[in-house]
């Protein structure tokens, strides 16, 4: 038996305005699904992060394009059209496993909102219901206490995206109207209101914490966001036509990719909307068992675990998926860019097998950066970074480069610094480097930050001790300027940005 779809309308923005039945069903459903732009933000989320649970499913459904240009073949409207197509099979994949799923949306699913591209394509396939809320005209007109019509008077309701004459002819022939989807449309939509010697009221971020209302005249242009509605009381005009429904049976086809993404150091506050997006995409994740444990378990998605020194046969993998068109995501620990996946995969996918196969990398939190900035800012000046294992580098060329970063007096982060195979290589590092540093060069040890076992120990180069380190541990050794100071009741370690400053 299929799971059940629900659009669900969570109101304008104040979480009491959600419906008892809403609230019901967030609480009840199996998935959670929800639309976002590029920053992984969604308004509709944070209305119903009261109701969730803390152990369902999440689908962030992030577009791939808002108002920006693609370069997809099929321009502005294809991207998108692909996009819904690929967001209802992702969801449908959870109905047919027989999960219930909830789809928010901001103030009416049916209302100018995203839901109604997912009706479209699943309602028909699916039991479905949908539950109606709140809209923000009505949160609007309520912020103004202002009535929109009374006894025989029409509303319209306008998108701000019409053009400017065309919006000017509607508000001149209207009784009452308000104008919705403004931002970077309000400067036509005010000219437009002029045009048809029309004034108003505007309301921003209707019933949420930071509302704001203003006679229309009286707003900066540059200043207003998307959820943001214009309110003229008066007039008759013309509802606008229904879009023209989507095929439903037409296939979807979809072009397979790799996305390399790093974790961060430690837990889901790390990880960046970019990549959160990435990873809700996914078909497929791949990467090193104890990484993919990171990302929370999302039974439509399939996983491949393997050790950590298969890296190429990884990268295959990963790359064969996406040649068959699966949406892959290769998941590293920190920034996949810095001693992780992005190369060893991209060494792979230089192979002519590979070539059409398309690659992304994107940047996330390293534990140098993490590590520098729990403890200060120990690489504010120019540093190295060096791995001290010798598995893909002999350790000739570890100790050159270890002595040329200090005898350039640049601060070092050292990734890798030692493990049971490894015991002896940091306490040769630490020797080596004092042949060209002083004793006293600060040394900060960060193990496991942002996490449950952070440690993070202030000590010199000569007091150094390799038993205090392992392989989660990062070892940033300063320069000649990095200074320690005390603050309240710890130490702050920074190297200051002008060479060779040692004022207060």
């Amino acid at each position: 038996m299929s799971g059940r779809l629900y659009g669900v309308g969570v109101g304008p923005g104040d979480p009491e305005l959600v419906t008892v039945k809403a609230a019901r069903l967030i609480a009840a459903a199996d998935v959670i699904a929800y639309h976002s732009a590029r920053h992984g933000r969604s308004i509709a989320r944070q209305i119903a992060a009261p109701h969730l649970r803390g152990d369902q499913i999440e689908e962030a459904l992030v577009y791939p394009v808002t108002t920006e240009a693609t370069d997809h073949p099929g321009g502005y409207q294809g991207a998108i059209d692909e996009f819904y197509a690929e967001a209802a099979e992702r969801l449908a994949a959870h109905l047919d496993a027989g999960r219930d799923v909830v789809v928010l949306a901001e103030g009416d699913p049916l209302f100018y909102g995203s839901y109604m591209h997912m009706h479209k394509r699943l309602a028909h396939r699916y039991p479905t219901e949908v539950v109606p809320g709140v809209t923000s005209i009505s949160g609007a007109s309520a912020a103004l206490g202002q009535p929109l019509v009374e006894r025989d008077e029409v509303l319209t309701v306008l998108p701000g995206t019409l053009s400017r004459t065309e919006l000017a002819r509607r508000l001149a022939d209207t009784d009452s109207a308000a104008v919705l989807k403004l931002g970077r449309t309000f400067p036509a939509v005010l000219d437009a209101v002029g045009d048809a010697g029309r004034t108003g009221f505007y309301v921003e971020k209707a019933t949420m914490p930071d509302q704001r209302t203003a006679r229309l005249d009286d707003v900066d242009p540059g200043s207003v966001p998307y959820f943001a509605v214009a309110l003229l009381p008066g007039a008759l005009a013309a509802s606008l036509p229904a879009p023209e429904p989507a095929d439903l049976d037409e296939p979807v086809h979809r072009r397979g990719e790799v996305v390399v993404v790093g974790t961060g150091p430690a837990g889901r506050d790390w990880l960046t909307p970019q990549v959160a997006a990435a990873l809700a995409a996914a078909d497929d994740l791949v990467g090193y068992g104890p990484y993919l444990a990171r990302v929370p378990p999302n039974p439509r998605q399939n996983r491949h675990p393997s050790d950590n020194r298969v890296e190429a046969e990884r990268a295959a993998h990963a790359l064969d998926l996406a040649a068959s068109g699966r949406s892959v995501a290769v998941v590293s620990g920190g920034d996949p860019g810095v001693f992780a996946m992005a190369a060893a995969l991209l060494e792979v996918a230089s192979e002519e097998k590979y070539v059409d196969v398309p690659v992304r990398v994107l940047p996330a939190v390293t534990a140098s950066s993490a590590v520098a900035a729990a403890v200060g800012a120990p690489l504010g000046h120019d540093h190295a970074v060096i791995s001290l294992s010798d598995r893909l580098k002999p350790w000739e060329v570890v100790a050159e480069r270890l002595a040329a970063a200090a005898r350039a007096d640049l601060a070092i982060a050292i990734y890798n610094p030692r493990s049971a195979a490894r015991p002896w290589q940091l306490g040769a590092a630490r020797d080596l480097l004092l042949e060209h540093r002083d004793p006293d060069t600060p040394v900060v040890l960060g193990r496991d930050v942002g996490g449950a076992g952070e440690r993070i120990v202030v000590t010199t180069l000569a007091e150094l001790d390799p038993d205090q380190v392992d392989m989660r541990t990062l070892v940033i050794v300063g320069s000649s300027t990095t200074r320690v100071v005390r603050r309240n009741g710890r130490d702050v370690v920074f190297t200051p940005r002008q060479y060779g400053r040692v004022d207060s």
